[in-house]
């Protein structure tokens, strides 16, 4: 509670008005492993984005809609389908919500009918995905971002031509 004006303060218990503290002085990236011009970008880079994590709790959302083939493991799906969601979040320069994962099981025919063709090519790109780091950015790296834009709806009424989706 504050004292009223009349009553003496002591002098150390009176505030003490400190050094003015002088701006800061400019600062340049000069370390060797500072990104001088920005995050790089391209093949096998990824595309940074925040709260990446939470993108395993939305894909369990899933585990009971997907439609595997013979030989396909849920985990290699989940894996390889990941780096997909979060590259779209990310180029949206957000977190990843629901609507990223779907685009992605959609896109790769894991959710709904997917042609014979589309199967077939996506068999050996996600076997050992979930092993594998090198495998899993070949499957995102495979994906335009022109694809990656659509909305699930629009990547649902494309799939029967699949090959332009991918650009192949």
């Amino acid at each position: 509670m504050a004292a009223p004006q009349y009553v003496p303060v002591p002098l150390p218990r009176k505030p003490r008005l400190g050094e003015a503290i002088p701006p800061a002085r400019p600062w340049r990236a000069t370390r060797p492993a500072d990104l001088a011009h920005g995050q790089p970008v391209g093949l096998k880079l990824g595309r940074p984005g925040p709260d990446q994590g939470y993108a395993l709790v939305l894909a369990r959302r899933f585990d009971d809609r997907l439609q595997l083939a013979e030989g396909e493991h849920a985990e290699d799906v989940v894996a390889g389908c990941l780096g997909v969601a979060l590259n779209r979040a990310a180029l949206f320069g957000r977190a990843p919500v629901i609507h990223d994962l779907e685009l992605a099981f959609t896109l790769w025919g894991f959710v709904g009918d997917a042609p014979a063709d589309l199967v077939a090519f996506r068999k050996p790109l996600f076997s050992g995905a979930a092993h594998h780091y090198w495998e899993q950015r070949a499957i995102v790296d495979i994906v335009p971002d022109e694809t990656v834009r659509l909305t699930p709806a629009e990547v649902r009424a494309r799939l029967p031509e699949w090959r332009t989706l991918l650009g192949q």
